[in-house]
């Protein structure tokens, strides 16, 4: 385990690690392609452009990924695994699309984002054709456990978002808000990834609720890990600062004001709280969190997540599938975007 452990820490190429993450259910995801696409068959001329479109903007697929790792790793893929990715992956792209509508975004994945090309109202109705086609096809297949554990991780994942509007407006977000806005808001959803699979898998009740908290736990570790990068390290490189510029409190910073002096962290509150921060502001910040410790503070909390993930997943019987399970635990807490 301590060589396991150790890899959480190292980070590898990431591209290398990513294109490994597939290896024990290759032809699963491809099949998988075609499934998806069958699911989002629609007359709609217009539909169909932006859904052809919506096609290049390609992911990591680690969220599909998930699912048909955690079946294999708990028994078997069958077809009820390839529904329970697609409701997975309509979900999360609905998601992505209704952030950039509330964001304004201007690009998604190196693209031009949905709103932009044909403006919020098509971004939120496509957004909302994504979220019913996963309930229907939940419908059609008889999946009510499924349909479900898909729910409630929509639920969860809406009071996280809102939780966080709330407690950012008000500057007063804690250690404990933190952990719950993350589990609500990220870490539900890779819950869902890995109960969904466990559960299309025919996985005993035991394994399923083992499942939903490896993808909890790793859920947490991904999003620490998205907030370290904002801060940027050694190894990632330049900072992105977007976080700071919104002024999202999250953990480094968090970290970094529980450790410092009472003048020091006024100072740096009434800095992060400025609507019209400077560049110049943002590094000092930045500065701060890292001199004060508050950066390795958080990322040693996201590599106690992670490992313990891992412990969970190693309870499984040794296979291809549960070693690419430890292998995306890993690669979220190595990635550098």
């Amino acid at each position: 385990m301590s060589q396991t452990s150790a890899s959480t820490r190292n980070p590898g190429n990431s591209n290398d690690n990513l294109a490994s993450l597939h290896n024990a259910i290759s032809d699963e995801l491809t099949l998988f392609k075609s499934f998806y696409k069958e699911a989002l068959k629609t007359d709609v001329f217009l539909l169909n452009q932006i859904l052809v479109y919506l096609s290049r903007m390609k992911g990591k697929e680690i969220r599909p990924t998930l699912v048909f790792l955690a079946a294999k790793t708990s028994g078997n893929v069958t077809e009820r695994t390839f529904v329970a990715a697609t409701m997975i992956e309509l979900l999360h792209t609905a998601t992505l699309i209704h952030d950039d509508v509330v964001d304004e975004a201007d690009r998604r994945r190196g693209l031009f984002s949905i709103n932009k090309i044909w403006k919020n109202k098509a971004g939120v109705l496509l957004g909302d054709f994504l979220l019913s086609k996963g309930l229907l096809i939940a419908l059609d297949k008889n999946e009510f456990e499924m349909l479900k554990i898909v729910s409630n991780a929509v639920r969860r994942m809406s009071e996280g978002e809102l939780r966080q509007m709330k407690a950012s407006s008000l500057q007063n977000i804690t250690r404990d808000k933190y952990f719950r806005i993350i589990s609500e808001k990220t870490a539900s959803l890779f819950s869902a990834c890995c109960e969904t699979g466990a559960v299309s898998a025919g996985a005993q009740a035991e394994n399923v609720v083992k499942m939903r908290e490896i993808g909890e736990l790793m859920g947490i570790a991904f999003q620490i890990q998205d907030d370290l990068l904002d801060y940027g390290s050694v190894d990632i490189g330049k900072p992105t600062g977007n976080d700071i510029q919104e002024r999202k409190i999250t953990l480094p910073l968090i970290d970094a004001l529980d450790t410092t002096d009472n003048q020091t962290k006024q100072r740096i509150k009434r800095l992060f709280s400025n609507k019209k921060k400077t560049s110049r502001d943002t590094q000092k910040i930045i500065r701060f969190v890292h001199e004060s410790g508050g950066y390795q503070r958080a990322k040693e909390t996201m590599n106690q997540f992670a490992e313990k993930a891992i412990h969970m997943v190693l309870d499984f019987p040794e296979s291809s599938a549960r070693q690419s399970l430890i292998n995306t635990i890993q690669f979220v807490t190595n990635r550098s975007k």
